[in-house]
């Protein structure tokens, strides 16, 4: 019988990070925190070899201690050969009577929580064996703890005096609950409690905490804010996994600072992981299948973005930039929250249980209140109905508000210039103080990790807000036909209100946070999902309204209806405008739904101000 003894809980001594490994940690048991990268296949691993003496007959032992194959050096007199030297005889290996190990190889990088600054993550080598091959998969958070070895590098012959370093595995424990890496002593703990029992809006000193040097946004402010405590994942007793990761989309003009916002947000996320769409691919955000040196020229599976961000938040900036079957990959890890990869043969379910947040210019340049968010941005409608706030950020002259925004900027570049000179004396009194954050970065990175192990509990109280909410927005759509708000919106609603009552450290989530989860939810709707004073939430799902739809439909039977009256199939703009005006659509309706249907291959005109309907197969 083999017993494998597996050493775990190792003294916060022994923890050392992958950049911090050194030649004195060989040969040492340590601990080392890390993300898994990569993993090959589970493949047997020879332990004892069994040779048999082509010249005897005797079988013989060998033991293989290493990476390198070791066969006999003679055929052994203490296992009754015959003493011939290997170049005196030749062995024959046993194969099948040999004894093996399952093993499996990881890569394993250091958590992006503890890189800053945009660092490059390190990465490391680890031998799993024997029980805990095959019980590991990219994207999960393990703490590897094992012996450190070295391995020379270079060819037979051509040896080099340095070495590789790899971890041999003895135990693997794997991470359960998100963020609890943080370090929090009961001093931090103590200081938490106290801001969240202290007098005023916990809530509103948070916003102030975010990019305090770019002015105004408060309101985009307080909804990246909830984004960032998140609500709470449940589990149903019929199986089934609500997700409380929030989704968002930054959506606007140029130089309004999205990029920097993504950035801050980066800084103060307890785990966040960047990445950029104009070099970011399908798999590069989900998961690859990558043949190289690492697996001996085996496939094997390496993790993506949105599978790196497990548990925390993948920031995208320039989404817009993506190809549109990138972007495809991204529905399901965004709804159901996981990654199903299918590729070379490896067939593998990856968690992405982590919240969204992405940045897109308009096609082009700024963005028109005027036109519906599908036509502006380069992102099929399916995709934009899995955001739960869409944050159009505009830039609109106002002189107070452009009066802020110089203000601060200017102030920025005094206190920043002062900074550098040494010569804080220089400043007027009260410039640094709007730009200083209320909490410090770490404190609100610790605020958050603690916050986000708070469950709360929806009231009844606060339910039926949230219900009078939707059965309201929805009853506008009674006498349109317009779907105005769906249940996806609903449950939108019930995270931002959850998120709420994270950032007051209460398990309860009361009246005051289902009115501010309202207010959030019709504050980005009113911009990006209304028409003519009301809510259409088609205008996300779909990328046209229940009006467009109706006009549609309309438009097309009076185009049929003419071109059967006409001789030769063909309808004349002004018989088609005619029609449409009884109809109730206007002529500039009209002109714009030809020129685009044009434009997209729907109709075609034989003739001047002549048209036919495109029948498509």
């Amino acid at each position: 019988v083999e017993i494998a003894l597996r050493l775990t809980g190792l003294p916060s001594d022994a923890r050392v990070l992958v950049r911090r490994l050194r030649a004195e940690h060989l040969g040492r048991l340590v601990s080392v925190d890390g993300l898994v990268r990569r993993a090959t296949e589970v493949r047997p691993k020879i332990v004892d070899a069994l040779f048999q003496c082509l010249r005897c007959g005797t079988v013989i032992k060998e033991p293989q201690e290493g990476q390198a194959f070791r066969e006999p050096m003679e055929c052994y007199e203490d296992q009754g050969g015959c003493q011939r030297s290997a170049a005196a005889t030749k062995f024959k290996l046993l194969g099948e009577a040999s004894r093996y190990r399952n093993t499996q190889k990881i890569e394993i990088q250091e958590p992006p929580e503890l890189l800053r600054g945009g660092a490059d993550p390190q990465r490391m080598s680890c031998w799993l064996e024997d029980d805990l091959a095959g019980s590991i998969e990219p994207g999960m958070r393990v703490t590897v703890n094992g012996i450190l070895r070295s391995a020379q590098k270079g060819k037979p012959g051509q040896r080099s005096t340095l070495f590789d370093i790899f971890l041999d595995g003895n135990s693997v424990e794997r991470e359960q609950i998100a963020y609890e890496e943080m370090d929090l002593s009961p001093a931090d703990v103590e200081r938490i409690k106290e801001f969240g029992a202290a007098d005023g809006d916990p809530i509103a000193r948070v916003v102030r905490s975010i990019a305090p040097s770019i002015a105004g946004m408060q309101q985009e402010k307080e909804a990246l804010a909830l984004q960032l405590f998140g609500g709470v994942a449940k589990m149903l007793p019929d199986g089934r996994r609500l997700r409380g990761d929030i989704h968002g989309l930054l959506v606007g003009d140029p130089s309004m600072a999205k990029a920097e916002l993504l950035s801050y947000m980066r800084e103060i996320a307890p785990r966040a992981v960047l990445a950029t769409g104009k070099g970011t691919s399908a798999a590069g955000l989900t998961a690859a299948a990558v043949r190289d040196e690492f697996g001996e020229g085996r496939w094997v599976l390496e993790a993506g973005v949105l599978v790196l961000a497990d548990k925390g938040m993948a920031i995208i900036d320039e989404a817009d930039k993506m190809r549109p079957e990138d972007r495809g990959a991204m529905h399901e890890a965004m709804e159901q929250q996981r990654v199903v990869v299918a590729k070379a043969g490896i067939n593998a379910v990856l968690p992405s249980r982590c919240s969204v947040l992405m940045a897109a210019n308009p096609k082009l340049g700024r963005f028109d209140e005027n036109k519906y968010l599908a036509e502006q941005i380069a992102m099929d409608p399916p995709l934009l109905s899995r955001f739960d706030i869409i944050l159009a950020i505009l830039d609109r002259p106002n002189p107070a508000r452009d009066g802020a925004i110089a203000d601060r900027m200017l102030a920025a570049h005094m206190v920043g210039g002062a900074h550098e000179a040494g010569d804080s004396a220089a400043l007027p009194p009260d410039v640094a103080g709007p730009l200083t954050p209320e909490l410090e970065p770490e404190f609100l990175r610790q605020y958050v990790a603690y916050a986000k192990r708070i469950v709360p509990v929806l009231t009844p109280e606060a339910a039926a807000v949230l219900k009078a909410e939707y059965l309201t927005v929805r009853k506008t759509g009674g006498e349109t036909g317009a779907i105005p708000i769906t249940p996806r919106q609903l449950d939108g609603l019930e995270r931002l209100a959850e998120a709420s009552a994270r950032v007051r450290l209460s398990r309860r989530v009361e009246v005051q946070d289902a009115e501010r989860a309202v207010r959030v939810m019709e504050y980005w709707m009113r911009r990006v999902a209304g028409e003519e004073g009301r809510f259409d939430i088609d205008i996300i799902q779909t990328g046209i309204s229940h009006s467009q739809r109706e006009q549609i439909i309309l438009l097309r039977d009076v185009i049929t209806q003419v071109m059967g009256e006409t001789p030769g199939g063909v309808a004349d703009v002004e018989d088609i405008v005619r029609l449409a005006g009884d109809r109730g659509i206007p002529r500039v309706k009209v002109d714009q739904w030809l020129k685009r249907w044009a434009e997209e291959g729907d109709v075609y005109s034989p003739a001047r101000d002549k048209y036919k309907l495109v029948e498509k197969l």
